[in-house]
């Protein structure tokens, strides 16, 4: 990490949203490179059932990601018309493609890297592993203008991160925690969103874009192949913007149930009896929201342990029992796996600690 920083203020959604729906800075965003160019996007607007004339109004994630679509048809560039080279029609698919067939995560995410070197020269985009963390960092060099608020500059970091996000989800069949981002420009009215999109400790005026998570998670296997590549390829790269977001409709209620229940451990068939669902609908349900059962249930239990930890003095062994765990060792082991450490350090870390320096 190149400095220090003090613990700064987390975003948290005013409010929950049971359907997916976007804030309109992200559609202005997005239409920034259009008007760069003088073009009118009155037109795909429409053709993707959208009005932007309430200010508050928000948009249907569905309508979005067709706008997504329409708008990269139009500019025949991915990466709308913000960056001072095109992105070529098609990079999405060679992105996905090259990082498939890699042992680890990490492998795919530094081939991925790789690629968008070549057609995104305007980003410098790196990966730091340093002991139990690492950092995902984008800096764009001061090659998208002075202005650092600027519409086309945010929007260009908010997508570059949404995509490498959303795609290294993909290909590990699950969504992967950001601990927090820092992000290179002052909060944006539409920042309540980023809890949504990114995570809830979204951080802003920092000198690059800097998305912090576990290094454990780098070591995950690759769950997708060229079969499923297909089928993902259907409605992309718009389809990105649908998924692993934490505004999904049956993830929420499946983790509402799992949650309530505590500690006991509800399985599948449990929880789509109380839904009046078929368990295979249930799964299918969840894995078109881009989750799966398993999934929610350990970041259910992960998250509560997290705060528990973090925000209280209770004893291991009790959050261990209240989280539905059969004894303290089966806890201890599941900790591991999220977080790379003991629950003892995790604690002991909890508070606010100077940042060492970060190896590429």
């Amino acid at each position: 990490m190149t400095r220090s920083q003090a613990p700064l203020p987390t975003i948290t959604p005013t409010r929950r949203r049971r359907h997916a729906t976007v804030a309109t800075g992200f559609v202005t965003g997005m239409l920034s490179g259009l008007q760069g160019r003088e073009l009118d996007a009155a037109p795909l607007l429409a053709r993707a059932g959208i009005t932007l004339a309430e200010s508050a109004s928000r948009v249907p994630v569905e309508r979005y990601a067709v706008l997504y679509n329409l708008c990269i048809e139009a500019l025949d560039d991915e990466a709308f018309g913000l960056l001072p080279q095109p992105m070529p029609v098609g990079s999405f698919e060679f992105l996905c493609r090259g990082m498939l067939g890699a042992p680890t995560l990490e492998e795919a995410l530094r081939r991925g890297i790789r690629f968008l070197r070549l057609v995104l020269p305007a980003f410098r985009i790196s990966l730091r592993r340093e002991g139990a963390r690492a950092e995902l960092v984008l800096d764009d060099g001061g090659s998208l203008g002075a202005e650092r608020e600027a519409p086309p500059r945010v929007f260009a970091y908010e997508w570059l991160l949404r995509l490498l996000h959303g795609v290294a989800s993909w290909v590990v069949g699950r969504g992967l925690a950001l601990d927090a981002v820092d992000f290179p420009y002052a909060r944006p009215a539409h920042a309540d969103d980023y809890a949504l999109v990114y995570t809830e400790h979204s951080r802003f005026d920092a000198d690059q874009l800097v998305a912090h998570l576990q290094a454990n998670l780098l070591d995950l296997p690759l769950r997708r192949d060229e079969a499923a590549l297909a089928g993902f390829l259907e409605g992309a790269p718009g389809k990105i913007t649908m998924l692993y977001r934490r505004d999904r409709e049956m993830v929420f209620r499946v983790r509402d149930l799992v949650r309530d229940a505590l500690p006991q451990n509800l399985s599948l068939e449990e929880v789509a009896a109380r839904l009046h669902l078929s368990p295979r609908t249930l799964h299918r349900r969840l894995e078109e929201e881009g989750s799966g059962f398993r999934t929610i249930k350990e970041a259910t239990r992960r998250d509560i342990a997290y705060a528990r930890l973090a925000k209280t003095r209770q004893p291991i062994a009790r959050i261990a029992a209240e989280l539905g765990y059969a004894d303290p060792s089966t806890f201890y082991r599941a900790f591991v796996a999220w977080s790379g450490m003991s629950p003892e350090r995790f604690r002991n870390q909890s508070r606010p600690q100077p940042d060492a320096a970060m190896r590429r």
